[in-house]
């Protein structure tokens, strides 16, 4: 009688199962690993540019595999947006940058190189509104109107009795806001008045991210947008706070 035996074909039928275990396997390490390091660059890119901007920001890597990356310290492109509801001095303004060519190699005079850079911004009438007030003359100032077809923000004086109308525009590397009209019931409002509005407005609309100058501005229905852009830039060493120290990527 001849014995017939399965122990090989056995063998042979686990080896698709364990090439299929090990292939999930490394899979999932390739994702876990993907997944900590966008995790961590993002907060190593937060922490550095976040010191710069003056503002918390968000971060999107886009669709880059981030693995490589974590060991180049170099990216093609990141999308930063600011996630609060301050920018700089000006509230609600509304930053949505995108940077080029970031190099993350830190030493301690530099948290890293970016290539080149562009903005979009938008500052609303309630956010100017609210500007003036976190500055101290909110009270004399009670509302902000934008006017798209003059290109000028009015801001009503002790509950528009008096009016302030403003124009801000694009003057070389800077925003020049220059004042059209101040009066109150035809007579000129103090100059001191006219001279902190404009100052204010003129501090928070020079105020710009990682060397950015200004492209455009326009006035809105709903207050202000501006377009920048920058080149080659430094980014400041990353400052920890409270004493924590400093993610390093």
């Amino acid at each position: 009688m001849v014995r017939m035996t399965t122990s090989a074909p056995r063998r042979r039928s686990r080896l698709p199962l364990v090439a299929a275990v090990v292939v999930i396997a490394l899979v999932a390490a390739l994702i876990g690993g993907e997944v900590y390091a966008r995790n961590r660059v993002s907060q190593c890119l937060a922490t550095q540019f976040q010191n710069d901007l003056g503002s918390k920001v968000d971060v999107d890597l886009g669709w880059q595999p981030v693995l490589l990356s974590l060991v180049t310290k170099s990216f093609s492109s990141v999308d930063i947006s600011s996630d609060d509801s301050r920018f700089g001095p000006a509230q609600d303004m509304q930053v949505r940058a995108t940077v080029n060519d970031v190099d993350l190699e830190t030493s301690e005079t530099s948290g890293g190189t970016i290539g080149s850079s562009t903005a979009d911004v938008v500052w609303s009438t309630d956010g100017i509104l609210a500007t003036l007030q976190q500055q101290g003359i909110g009270s004399v100032v009670s509302g902000v109107t934008a006017d798209p077809g003059a290109g000028t923000l009015r801001f009503d004086i002790v509950g528009g009795l008096a009016a302030l109308t403003v124009a801000p525009t694009v003057s070389g590397d800077t925003i020049d806001v220059r004042t059209t009209d101040a009066s109150i019931l035809g007579i000129g409002i103090p100059t001191d008045l006219a001279d902190s509005v404009v100052g204010i407005l003129t501090d928070s609309l020079t105020t710009f991210p990682l060397g950015m100058t200004p492209d455009t501005l326009t006035v809105t229905d709903t207050g202000i947008e501006l377009t920048l852009s920058g080149g080659q830039y430094q980014i400041p060493p990353a400052q920890a706070d409270s004493g924590e120290q400093a993610l390093s990527c």
